[in-house]
């Protein structure tokens, strides 16, 4: 596993029909060394039951939202206890227990995040971690969790010890993979000493690559699937900022929306505009088909607050890109 292109389309040979035609079997990618078969678009579902980040969100519409990815070909819905707090999981697991094919879905959530009174800690001890896979088990109305993530590190559990307590859960079945997030190199090597880590998630976009340096060729090295969160940057990405957008003051916050910066990052985007316009696709479509020529990328989870966007996300299956084009890109957000 290098960390370059691994072909010059993004659907990975899954055929040349349409979107419908396409065999499901074959749509589907391994993430990493496990045994998780995917369809490499999957479903990020932080604004499904995600009441304490996204302000009056309506579970109806998160329900049908995931439905409509399932029966779409989408098997991946990646949650966490986080994301509501737990009001996330449930709702993943009532819509999934509605479902005839659990065998065919793959769930992962995260844990690490403890109330400690008013405040919230991480924890990564092993008996807080195997606590916490029992009650998303719970949650999520499921015997067992395709891929389970130490959310965040905390700052006295040794990382290998908490892999390791991650690997008896797997031993025992309750778990069918491992993953990390937000992890430091340093860290993501210590929990990976025993080589049990199938997955990392962190955060990279085109406008975000710092991970390329060290943490893209580890992932390589060890045959670790590497899961990006802010694939599309705030929105930024989309395509859908212009000169004439008003920013609000927590948008102009962020790095890549502060000034100078931002019409930067237009420029480049406009570019992408282009390859995206002579293709019939969105500027995302681009962005994210991109993301899936990276050999250690083998599936992205873009979120979605409507149903509509579960649909234009899998539109990303649909776009081909030249070695040309994904090495224009590139180019263009070069480090």
């Amino acid at each position: 596993m290098g960390t370059g292109p691994r072909c010059c389309s993004a659907v990975k040979r899954w055929g040349t029909g349409t979107k419908k035609e396409l065999d499901e079997l074959n749509r589907k990618v391994r993430i990493g060394k496990s045994d998780l078969l995917v369809n490499p678009i999957g479903l990020g579902t932080n604004a499904v039951g995600g009441h304490n980040l996204f302000p009056n969100l309506d579970e109806a519409a998160g329900r049908e939202l995931v439905r409509l990815g399932l029966a779409n070909g989408i098997n991946f819905l990646d949650t966490a206890f986080i994301y509501g707090p737990k009001r996330s999981e449930e709702i993943i697991g009532e819509v999934v227990k509605e479902s005839s094919s659990r065998s065919e879905i793959v769930i992962a959530t995260k844990a690490a995040h403890k109330f400690a009174g008013n405040e919230i800690v991480m924890d990564n001890s092993p008996a807080f971690l195997k606590q916490s896979v029992e009650h998303a088990l719970k949650r999520l109305q499921t015997d067992y969790i395709d891929l389970f993530y130490i959310h965040f590190p905390d700052k006295d559990t040794p990382k290998d010890e908490a892999v390791g307590a991650l690997k008896l859960l797997k031993d025992e079945g309750k778990i069918r993979a491992i993953g990390v997030s937000n992890f430091s190199i340093d860290q993501l090597k210590e929990a990976n000493k025993d080589g049990y880590v199938d997955v990392y998630q962190g955060e990279y976009n085109l406008l975000s690559r710092e991970a390329e340096k060290e943490l893209f060729p580890y992932a390589a090295e060890h045959q670790i699937s590497f899961i990006p969160y802010f694939p599309l940057a705030s929105g930024l990405l989309t395509g859908k900022y212009t000169r004439d957008t008003e920013l609000s003051e927590k948008m102009r916050k962020r790095p890549q929306f502060q000034e100078g910066a931002y019409e930067q990052n237009l420029d480049k985007i406009d570019k992408v505009r282009n390859i995206a316009a002579a293709k019939g696709a969105e500027v995302a479509h681009v962005v994210l088909a991109w993301y899936l020529t990276r050999d250690v990328i083998d599936v992205i989870i873009p979120g979605a607050k409507r149903a509509a966007q579960v649909l234009q996300n899998l539109k990303t299956l649909e776009v081909a890109l030249s070695t040309e084009e994904i090495n224009e890109i590139d180019q263009i957000f070069k480090r």
